[in-house]
């Protein structure tokens, strides 16, 4: 098998992305918005129907993230959106 030469130094590299990190205080573990709801049927539909108005889809790639039925028919779920459209 023939050994690969080396690749670049990457230390440049890795003072950019320290850098980077120090200017720029990490958001979290996401760049997504998400918000949690427990709402009853209709009012989660509205809700959900409510976001994807507020931030379009195409824009700001607005997803149900999640949703469970729980008992007594409330839905709980997760709506993902980005922060901006930029």
């Amino acid at each position: 098998m023939a050994k690969l030469p080396p690749g670049p130094p990457l230390d440049g590299l890795r003072r950019q992305i320290d850098r980077h990190r120090r200017e720029n205080p990490a958001r979290g573990d996401s760049l997504f918005v998400r918000e949690t709801f427990r709402l009853e049927r209709n009012a989660a539909r509205a809700k959900a129907r409510e976001w994807f108005e507020t931030w379009p889809k195409a824009a700001y790639w607005t997803e149900v993230e999640s949703w469970r039925q729980l008992e007594g028919g409330e839905i709980e779920f997760t709506m993902r959106r980005l922060p901006s459209a930029d």
